[in-house]
């Protein structure tokens, strides 16, 4: 057996003596903390660990990535640790600036001090902040705090609780920042509670990804809509599993106020239909880069709000989804003009929405010219499936689906798009799949990708009955 090491003997000695390991912390080397840190929380010594967070010589302390988001007595002695920080001032080693306690890679703590010391979330707030708000996250608090959100009407997180509750005391010196946050209900019970209380503390500016899924109420929505406006650098919106109730009002206005926020310089908008009335807007989201709207159903809204969104984001999109959403021909054919505009546009789905080959054809034509396109998902055109099969879900009918795919190699040569096409077909929701093709150099089509469906996708009318 080997001998243990110097730098082995001296962690075990301070590990053994807290009084002696707290001392210590004035005259360790910089390379020491890192381990000694590791040491100290896996063998739970909380006062060492409370004094290593008034003496930690780096801008950022990575939490989350040692011991997750879980931990709620690691958490509360090192907010116990930042207390004493906050009222005394940092001490002559004392750097930090950020507690991050997102889930990353624990690498971070194996990787050396000097990754350590390049390590700060706090330059993570915006890769690049929209000019006109450079002044504002200047001026930033003495202390930030950066973790992934998740509103939900599950059991209360204890740890985001705790945090919450700690940071909303002392908002003039803690900012609570969320690169990621996401807002999943599936009833009304308590979720306009939750999600005040938890947008009211967040410091909104930092949030750069937005997840909606699984709305049953639109009261639920609008408690959250408000907040919307000081998500000024919100780059990727995810709006998924809206219920129907929900979509026919407050999706358009929702819309709406998407199309006329979003890229308008320093334009303030004096008033608002549906959920802002008499107030004041600044421009929000005018680093959109990707929209997806999957299961919301569109079907009977008019396509203005979504085509004035899409001409608004036309210079920065770089992904857009609109997934089993009901949208007519009607409206395809509307918004094609101001998604030809979107010149970053790099991949794009509509598949799950009932499409003619005629009206798949005149799409074609339009993602064929967007030059920065790689991918595009399109569904099976309606003459792939039965005539009695009025909705997708419904079993791809393999010979109609033959013939149309001859079309479809003619159609795609004459366009020459730049782009990989994928078409997608359906089986019935009995067999829960739905398929993938691409077109082979030999022009025929193979199948590449199959996916299981869920219940949400449930659009055929026999199904439904069952």
């Amino acid at each position: 057996m080997s001998l243990p090491t110097l730098r082995q003997l001296a962690m075990q000695s301070l590990l053994e003596d807290q009084a002696l390991a707290i001392s210590a912390l004035d005259v360790l080397p910089l390379d020491l903390f890192s381990t000694l840190c590791r040491e100290v929380v896996a063998k739970r010594r909380m006062e060492v660990l409370k004094a290593m967070v008034q003496a930690w010589p780096f801008a950022c302390l990575p939490l989350g990535a040692l011991v997750g988001s879980a931990d709620l007595e690691i958490l509360q002695v090192t907010l116990e640790g930042l207390d004493v920080l906050l009222e005394q001032g940092a001490g002559p080693r004392c750097k930090l600036q950020v507690l991050d306690l997102q889930n990353m890679s624990l690498n971070i703590w194996t990787s050396g001090y000097i990754a350590m010391s390049q390590a700060c979330s706090a330059a993570a707030l915006t890769d690049k902040p929209a000019a006109n708000h450079c002044a504002a996250l200047r001026e930033e608090p003495s202390f930030r705090i950066f973790l992934d959100v998740t509103i939900s009407d599950g059991p209360w997180d204890c740890v985001l609780a705790h945090v919450l509750q700690w940071a909303e005391t002392r908002r003039d010196q803690v900012q609570l920042c969320s690169k990621k946050l996401q807002v999943l209900f599936a009833s009304t019970s308590g979720s306009t509670s939750q999600i005040q209380s938890t947008l009211g503390v967040l410091h909104l500016d930092s949030i750069q990804e937005l997840v909606v899924d699984d709305f049953w109420h639109h009261k639920t929505l609008e408690s959250m809509v408000p907040y919307l406006t000081q998500m000024k650098n919100l780059r990727k919106l995810s709006l998924a599993k809206m219920k129907m109730e929900c979509c026919s009002c407050i999706l358009e206005n929702l819309l709406k106020y998407l199309s006329e926020v979003v890229l308008h310089g320093n334009r303030q908008i004096n008033e608002c239909e549906g959920f802002f009335p008499h107030e004041k807007l600044e421009k929000v989201f005018s680093q959109l880069k990707h929209l997806r709207l999957r299961t919301v159903y569109l079907g009977d809204l008019g396509p203005g709000p979504l085509r004035a969104l899409l001409e608004r984001v036309s210079g920065t999109l770089e992904a857009l989804a609109i997934e089993h959403c009901g949208i007519t021909e009607a409206q395809l054919s509307a918004i094609l003009p101001a998604l030809s505009q979107c010149s970053q546009l790099s991949f794009f789905s509509i598949y799950g929405n009932r499409m003619s080959l005629a009206a798949l054809q005149n799409l074609l034509s339009h993602t064929a010219r967007l030059r920065q396109l790689q991918r595009g998902l399109y569904p099976a055109p309606v003459e792939s499936y039965d005539h009695e099969c009025l909705l997708y879900g419904c079993e791809v009918n393999k010979e109609r689906f033959a013939q149309v795919c001859v079309s479809l190699v003619q159609i795609l040569r004459d366009l020459q798009p730049a782009h990989k096409v994928q078409i997608c077909t359906y089986s019935c929701t009995g067999c829960k799949k739905n398929q993938f093709y691409n077109l082979a150099p030999s022009d025929s089509w193979v199948l590449t990708e199959e996916y299981s469906l869920t219940r949400d996708f449930n659009y055929c009318g026999v199904c439904a009955q069952e």
